[in-house]
């Protein structure tokens, strides 16, 4: 099997599951909608339909069993309720598995995964099924022809086939797709009783290419499938072929205008309709000739001969209108080729790429500099300028938007609530936020942990929400936003909130605090974070709020971002993620310390001020009659060495709080390609990765959310030691 059309069909399904997921949790909400049955009887008829090009038997079977069960769906002879929906849904799971099993390249199911697919297919024929005929399985007729399959007469060509006509185009093959899997396919909807392979499009052998495809086939074709369902065989190429489906007892006249409309020599396709057993010569010539009688009736003229002649000129014109029209679709589908699938290892060599790049244009910058030659500057100040854009432009390609990623929450909401035996809403805001794809990826998990603890051990039941004054439903909110050059997500419930008391008495056993300490309520919650700190009662398959939390937080940090949570007893908690928008390469600021480099992430900084008493030993300064903390680099990295004459400080700002960071040098903006530390510097607090300057010097770059929060602690602490001295 092609390894492209492999990789296609899987990417494919996958969209399709998510369609068909969403399809069937919109349609638990609104019953009638019919678009959401539409969607979803679509969604699996594609599945099915790729299954069947790329020989996945075990998936072509499975699939068709569920599309028979929405196909009743669709056509009313089954109600919408909670068990099929979760029926349904478990199918999208196995066919999920499925998936997976095709895409590992095995040729059959593990036997605990074909067991679970045989007792969902049962459970399907002995609930929904019944083992009656479906709708699929009835020939479906264009309105117009309802009245003519009951008579015999008025030209209807005398045959009960569907006769399909398909021109292949030039690129299905480029494309991973092989026009035979498509036939193959077809005859699993019924039998080719007929088929003419027409080759009038191929080349001299000089000018062929041979990764183009010149093939189209005129197919006689019996089946008790319907029009759509024949349709459906083409999905994957319908926007790259030419296809004319003409149903079982359609008049001559139609025969006649699909003629026309074809590219190929009329009295050729003609000969091949006869062949193909579409039509009779008979029918054919008694067609050709009516046609001449209309044409010589309107041009008055006694001439049929010249009317044929005439048959030629008209196709010609239909050739030129048909070309004209396939210009028009060629012109469309060049707009939705804009819109294409890029393997996620091409993206991450380029920003790789794009990152030495940066790192190779400051040192050539820094060069022209010290050479003092202006036209040297003015060229490396342009290189530079496009270097930024390349780099803009490069991270661009890997930003997503977070929607994606919480819209599958829809289902762990709907399952999660249904086994607890509560009644949640979830809502989401904000899901047009884009964000790096590594980092989406990473935050999936944390933010799973998240919710289901919110479901579990946040939401209390109907009764006691009820017995609090409170809706019966709880809610549940998913909010993204940008934020000072980093991103917000926020995972918030209107439930019971963290208990205080108990967070205190379970730190206070475990050694976390000492029974007398004082903690600001912020202090006190965040301690969930603590390894092993748990408050919950009970362990439940959903998992008790605290289980793992230290997890979820090394998981952010890892991601060089932070959580936080805000509470309010009774009313619900709120859960802070803060993220830097991409992992790769960020704007800095260069400062230096000593003979040290470090880089300040420029979307932290506020602004830089002088600090005017070097000497002084304290930790703040008056900030415009604002208290400001700061901390000085030289004492928080054991950097020797005499002071110099004169400071600055960097006054930074993260999740509302500002600090000052003192230095020697304040040496400009820099374009910073993020290298991770080694496993050697992993536990080193306040620096959050390195980078290479021009010089060839290797600069740390400052985790900024680290060191405002040890700014916050020691001022903190500061507060309480004066504190008994106030009173």
């Amino acid at each position: 099997m092609d390894e492209e059309l492999t990789s296609l069909f899987v990417n494919e399904c996958r969209d399709q599951l998510l369609a068909m997921e969403d399809g069937l949790l919109c349609l638990e909400q609104d019953p009638e909608n019919a678009d959401s049955i539409g969607a979803i009887f679509r969604a699996a008829h594609t599945i099915k339909g790729g299954a069947g090009v790329v020989e996945c038997q075990f998936m072509e079977r499975f699939t068709h069993k569920v599309e028979n069960v929405l196909d009743k769906l669709r056509n009313g002879e089954l109600p919408v309720s909670g068990e099929l929906c979760t029926l349904i849904l478990e199918c999208c799971d196995h066919l999920g598995a499925l998936l997976e099993v095709f895409a590992n390249g095995l040729p059959q199911p593990a036997p605990e995964v074909q067991a679970r697919g045989d007792v969902l297919l049962n459970r399907l024929t002995e609930r929904f099924l019944l083992d009656a005929p479906t709708a699929a399985s009835e020939v479906h007729l264009p309105v117009e022809h309802a009245d003519e399959v009951e008579t015999s007469g008025g030209g209807i060509v005398n045959t009960d086939a569907w006769h399909i006509s398909i021109r292949f185009g030039t690129e299905v093959l480029k494309y991973g797709m092989d026009p035979l899997s498509f036939l193959h396919y077809l005859c699993s909807l019924g039998e080719i009783t007929a088929i003419e392979t027409i080759t009038d499009g191929m080349p001299p052998a000089g000018l062929m290419d041979p990764e183009c495809c010149y093939l189209g086939f005129e197919i006689h074709f019996q089946t008790r499938a319907s029009k759509a369902q024949i349709e459906q065989v083409f999905e994957f190429v319908r926007d790259d072929c030419t296809l004319h489906i003409l149903p079982p007892n359609s008049k001559i006249d139609e025969y006649l205008k699909l003629i026309d409309q074809l590219p190929e020599d009329s009295m050729r396709l003609g000969e091949i309709l006869v062949r193909a057993g579409a039509l009779t010569q008979s029918e054919l010539d008694d067609g050709l000739r009516a046609q001449c009688r209309a044409r010589q009736s309107a041009d008055d003229s006694p001439s049929i001969g010249r009317v044929l002649v005439e048959q030629n000129v008209v196709h010609q014109v239909v050739v030129e209108a048909a070309a004209s029209r396939q210009a028009a679709v060629g012109e469309k589908k060049t707009v939705e080729a804009r819109m294409i699938r890029v393997h996620a290892d091409k993206l991450d060599h380029l920003i790789d790429l794009v990152g030495e790049m940066v790192i190779s244009g400051a040192g050539a910058n820094l060069l022209a500099q010290r050479s003092g030659q202006s036209e040297l500057l003015e060229s490396t100040s342009v290189l530079l300028r496009l270097v930024e854009d390349i780099r803009d432009a490069a991270l661009q390609l890997r930003m997503v938007q977070i929607g994606e990623t919480f819209n599958r929450f829809n289902r762990v909401v709907r399952d999660a609530s249904l086994e607890m035996g509560k009644s949640i809403e979830l809502v989401i805001t904000g899901a047009e936020t884009e964000l790096d794809k590594s980092v989406v990826e990473k935050l999936g998990d944390p933010l799973m942990h998240l919710v289901r603890n919110a479901i579990d051990h946040g939401i209390e039941a109907a009764e006691v929400r009820m017995a609090r004054g409170k809706s019966p439903t709880g809610t549940l909110r998913l909010n993204a936003c940008h934020d000072s050059g980093s991103v917000v997500i926020e995972v918030i419930d209107d439930g019971g909130g963290l208990p205080k008391e108990k967070i205190r008495q379970k730190a206070i056993d475990k050694g976390l605090i000492d029974a007398g300490a004082t903690l600001s309520d912020n202090e006190l919650v965040n301690l969930i974070f603590e390894a092993g700190f748990s408050t919950a009662e009970q362990v439940t398959n959903i998992s008790g709020r605290g289980v793992g939390m230290d997890v979820v937080r090394r998981n952010i940090q890892s991601l060089r971002g932070s959580i936080n949570v805000d509470n309010t007893e009774g009313q619900g908690a709120t859960f802070t993620i803060r993220l830097p928008l991409t992992l790769a390469i960020i704007d800095g600021f260069l400062t230096g310390v000593g003979r040290a480099a470090y880089v300040v992430p420029l979307e932290s900084v506020v602004e830089c001020i002088e600090l005017s008493e070097v000497g002084e030993k304290r930790n703040y300064l008056n900030l415009r009659g604002e208290v400001l903390p700061f901390l000085r680099l030289r004492e928080v990295f054991a950097i020797g060495g005499e002071l110099p004459a004169r400071q600055n400080v960097v006054i930074v700002q993260f999740a509302g709080q500002k600090a000052g960071l003192v230095v020697d040098t304040l040496l400009g903006e820099f374009q910073t390609v993020i290298k991770p530390l080694g496993t050697l510097f992993k536990h080193l607090r306040g620096v959050g990765g390195a980078t290479i300057l021009g010089s060839g010097e290797v600069a740390l770059i400052l985790d900024v959310p680290a060191l405002v929060k040890r700014v916050s602690s020691l001022e903190t602490l500061s507060h309480r030691k004066l504190s008994p001295a106030t009173h």
